[in-house]
């Protein structure tokens, strides 16, 4: 464990996105100066952090730069360059912890990861070729999903596969990318848990929250989600147990599954995650700050939760909205994103709809 950074110090944070604005907002509140790595210009974290370095990240001299100004670094997605991460860390410790990143990044390594922590996951195999497919379905069965095992998300790199008559297409949509097929899970729903670890080893776990997805991307996130007093336990000490093979430090979000038998774990994200922005109005300590808490070394904060919530995501045209939820008694976030285009996220707005129950 390293010491403490005081107030003051720079939060290096790779990435530009609403994430890094989020983040960029909770450091400011404890103290604490953003430096935003991000090739883009005019990106929703520039707005709002003390430093935006515009470089790509093949960029080793902008890297090193980069490093060099800040005391720590985080970053707000998952699809880094390996070399642009081994010039940082040779300069900066960097959290949450690479070996989170690569198990993370791949699909694959995800899954086996999970599994070999004792935990249940759909039913999995690594897809090379047709041959490997036409197995892969004759194990698993149809339906079935086929996705990228690297670069996927928000519905992107998939394909379905209703019927062995499907593979060929699927295939084809891969582009030729390594691929992984994922049976499909009989579920009633899905929760994430937000949970965070601290330099220390402690470990702290917001309340799981209920997601509902249109079009494979997120809509809206509901605490207290459904599930029975055993089902909440066990969620969070999924994820506790998680963390802690991973020797984390920062914010995790763990989806599951819920089924009659067990919570079966879809995928990780080893940062802040979409679905616990209801923290921002539900709890006196939200997740950005508790990530920035964890990755600067000082205690993780009181987690509890003492609102019901449900976030929305304002996607696309969604943002023709915004006049009329602007009168709504709720909390508005906006990204500053110039641009409204199908599927991308622009902003989200937390209802709290009561005290907590």
């Amino acid at each position: 464990m390293t010491k403490p950074l005081a107030p003051g110090a720079t939060i290096g944070i790779l990435g530009g996105g609403q994430l890094g604005r989020m983040l960029s907002v909770a450091a400011a509140r404890l103290g604490f100066k953003t430096c935003i790595f991000e090739p883009a210009g005019d990106c929703p974290a520039s707005h709002v952090a003390n430093f935006h370095m515009q470089a790509d990240y093949d960029d080793t001299d902008a890297l090193t730069r980069f490093a060099q100004s800040c005391d720590v670094i985080t970053f707000e997605f998952e699809n880094i360059p390996t070399a642009a991460l081994d010039t940082i860390e040779a300069l900066r410790p960097i959290h949450p912890p690479r070996a989170a990143l690569a198990t993370s990044q791949d699909r694959l390594t995800e899954k086996a990861f999970l599994q070999g922590l004792g935990l249940t996951t759909a039913p999995f195999a690594d897809i090379t070729d047709a041959a490997s497919l036409d197995a892969a379905i004759a194990t698993i069965g149809t339906p079935a999903i086929l996705k990228t095992r690297r670069m996927g998300y928000d519905g992107k790199g998939q394909a379905r596969i209703m019927t062995p008559a499907d593979a060929a297409t699927a295939l084809a949509d891969m582009n030729g990318q390594p691929a992984i097929l994922e049976g499909f899970v009989d579920f009633t729903h899905e929760v994430s848990v937000i949970a965070a670890r601290g330099q220390d080893g402690a470990v702290a776990c917001f309340d799981p929250g209920q997601n509902v997805h249109h079009s494979g991307i997120l809509h809206t996130t509901t605490v207290p989600a459904t599930l029975t007093p055993t089902q909440r336990t066990d969620a969070i000490l999924i994820a506790a147990r998680i963390l802690n093979a991973l020797d984390y430090v920062g914010v995790l979000g763990v989806e599951l599954f819920v089924t009659p038998k067990a919570l079966i774990v879809n995928e990780i994200a080893p940062r802040v995650h979409n679905s616990g922005h209801w923290t921002q109005n539900g709890c006196a300590i939200d997740q950005f700050e508790q990530h920035i808490r964890a990755v600067a070394g000082w205690p993780l904060g009181d987690g509890s939760r003492h609102s019901n919530v449900t976030m929305e995501n304002l996607i696309g045209d969604d943002v023709d909205r915004i006049p009329l939820i602007a009168k709504e008694p709720a909390s508005l976030h906006l990204y500053g994103k110039p641009q409204a285009r199908p599927g991308r996220k622009m902003g989200h707005v937390n209802r709290v709809t009561g005290p907590a129950t």
